[in-house]
């Protein structure tokens, strides 16, 4: 059920598309870039720190170990007990060779059977480790190992005595050496270096941070202005361009944008430029076909006067002819009210009416009062141009009669807008099958056809669309849906309270 147009003018009033507001990211391009540079700036730090605390620390207690370990294989070498071994004379010996100690004092300690003797109070150690005497026992050359007890570091190191027996053989004693010697100084130098390592990168990061910020805002300064020249382009202005600088990535996006807003302008002056001509022809032709539109109406009016005494072939074809001629004055019409709307030259001429008795009016003479029903509220006063008035609610009713079923129904009464404001409201309701879901959102456009079938129809296919405007000048709205029971209703809302004294309302 429809009576409306093809498509809507490019210049009609759309109401704007409220979307869902955007949520803030938690991180700003800004923010990731200066994150990855400082992630990169951390990372390159840290590994050279680690690098450079292992190879200092390795270097600091190859030292000190290589150095233990010579001089106390040196001493063992030099060891050459009696056998059966004498504890006293042992222990003395453990005294001369803990004297010999570098490079920091050694507690030494000896183990031959089940016999235990140190140069120190305790006869045994606890970081001797059992790994320790395997490797000494097994190794002409002995071992050593780094062991942390109590968070103390130690050295330690075994070594067997030998017997020698030619000049490249020996035989083992069964004497063990052990020496034991604390590291603190070395780790109290490797901590200092940890220490170092860790107070230069913080303010390594920090120095790190001014070029993160400089490069984060090399690469936004870009895409800002893309921004900006983004929205304002939506806003309107299609003669807005970037300016170009440099030869990296952003510019080449700065000028594909610059090449795609020219075309674009470009397009649209074009598309301007043709809808301002198809304008024109169609003002240009509605205007010169009124005056011949004018005098063929007067001569078949005359002709149907006279149908009556003319033969049925004759008396039909004027009656076509004259029914035809009438729907395409209404078609002019038509199109030359559509063409005011589209120059915004449609003005309203407002007074001060009787809501109820124009709606009455409008039907009486159009000779609809016994086709349709009316519930209309009496003594609702309202400022409005009752031409404009008169021409909606009798599009309505036409469209309801001749697409819709009778009964149709209008209704008036008094209601509140969404906004809170007092409106009046006008309503169209038919007992046709309704609007399909599909043909809902176009139903006010101009030209379009509901039924792809129906070549042609009785109205001009302008009716809905100059409703549409009309009430748009008003500052009202109006909407079409289907009845609970059936049925298409038109709703029509304008507000009560026209600014008085307003004779012109510009589109």
């Amino acid at each position: 059920m429809t009576d409306t147009g093809a498509r809507s003018s490019p210049t009609a009033t759309r109401t704007p598309r409220v979307g869902r507001p955007r949520r803030a990211a938690p991180f700003g391009l800004r923010t990731r870039l200066v994150l990855a540079f400082l992630l990169v700036a951390a990372v390159s730090a840290g590994t050279t720190a680690a690098l450079t605390y292992r190879e200092a620390r390795n270097a600091v207690l190859a030292g000190a170990q290589d150095t233990a370990v010579t001089s106390f294989r040196e001493q063992a070498e030099t060891l050459a007990p009696s056998l059966p071994v004498d504890p006293d004379t042992l222990r003395e010996s453990l005294f001369a060779i803990a004297g010999k100690a570098k490079p920091h004092p050694w507690i030494v300690f000896a183990e031959y059977g089940s016999l235990r003797v140190s140069s120190g109070t305790s006869p045994t150690s606890s970081v001797v480790t059992p790994e320790l005497r395997r490797i000494t026992r097994s190794t002409p050359h002995g071992g050593f190992q780094r062991v942390v007890s109590n968070d103390i570091p130690y050295l330690t190191i075994g070594m067997p005595v030998v017997t020698r027996t030619g000049v490249s053989s020996s035989l083992p004693t069964g004497l063990l050496l052990f020496a034991v010697m604390r590291m603190t100084d070395e780790q109290n130098d490797v901590d200092a270096m940890l220490t170092a390592a860790r107070n230069g990168a913080l303010p390594g990061l920090a120095i790190a941070l001014v070029p993160a910020l400089i490069a984060a805002r090399s690469v936004l300064r870009p895409v800002r202005a893309l921004n900006r020249a983004a929205r304002s382009m939506g806003s309107g202005r299609l003669d807005t361009r970037i300016q170009v600088r440099g030869s990296d990535e952003l510019v080449e996006l700065a000028s594909t944008f610059n090449e795609s807003a020219g075309q674009l302008e470009r397009s649209v002056d074009a598309l301007q430029q043709a809808e301002a001509r198809a304008r024109r022809f169609a003002s240009d032709v509605s205007h010169e076909l009124r005056t011949p539109l004018a005098g063929m109406l007067a001569v078949t009016e005359v002709l149907d006067e006279d149908a009556a005494g003319l033969d049925p072939d004759t008396a039909r074809a004027v009656r076509l002819i004259s029914a035809e001629t009438g729907k395409l004055a209404v078609l002019v019409e038509d199109l030359m009210e559509i063409s005011r709307f589209d120059a915004r030259a449609a003005e309203l001429n407002t007074d001060e009416v009787d809501a109820a008795e124009t709606v009455r009016k409008t039907l009486h003479h159009r000779h609809w009062n016994d086709r349709v029903r009316t519930e209309l509220r009496d003594g609702i006063r309202i400022r409005l141009d009752p031409r404009r008035f008169d021409l909606v609610v009798a599009n309505l009713v036409g469209n309801a009669l001749r697409h819709g079923s009778e009964p149709v129904t209008v209704r008036l009464d008094r209601g509140t807008a969404e906004n809170g404001e007092d409106v009046l409201i006008t309503e169209v309701t038919d007992n046709g099958p309704g609007i399909r879901p599909e043909v809902l959102p176009h139903i006010f456009d101009r030209f379009y056809k509901a039924d792809a079938a129906r070549s042609r129809s009785s109205g001009s296919g302008l009716g809905l669309a100059i409703t549409q405007e009309n009430v748009r000048l008003h500052g009202g709205t109006v909407r079409a849906a289907n009845g609970l029971r059936g049925g298409a209703v038109f709703t029509v809302e304008l507000p009560l309270h026209t600014r008085p004294g307003s004779e012109e309302t510009p589109r």
